[in-house]
């Protein structure tokens, strides 16, 4: 009867060792996203704490509706965020 159980394969640090393989051109723009993954969550993280910095120490510069809008697209940020199960910890 054949051994139907997965092996995890990790290295000297005890982490987890993922291979993921792209066999074609046309999958290169995949291979590209699932490399570049942590440039796109540090780019959002950028992002947020630009957010956040302008509300908290540049309010005084921004009219009611900048500030508002600032607002309200952090609120978004952290909505789709937390809606895609991300998170930027």
């Amino acid at each position: 009867m054949p051994n139907n159980t997965t092996k995890k394969h990790t290295n000297q640090n005890n982490m987890a060792k993922v291979t993921i393989e792209f066999d074609t051109n046309e999958e290169r723009e995949d291979m590209e996203s699932a490399i570049n993954g942590w440039k796109w969550k540090m780019l959002v993280w950028d992002l947020d704490q630009h957010l956040r910095s302008e509300l908290k120490y540049n309010s005084g510069n921004l009219t009611n509706e900048a500030y508002t809008a600032l607002e309200k697209l952090r609120e978004k940020l952290h909505e789709l965020k937390s809606e895609s199960g991300l998170s930027l910890d």
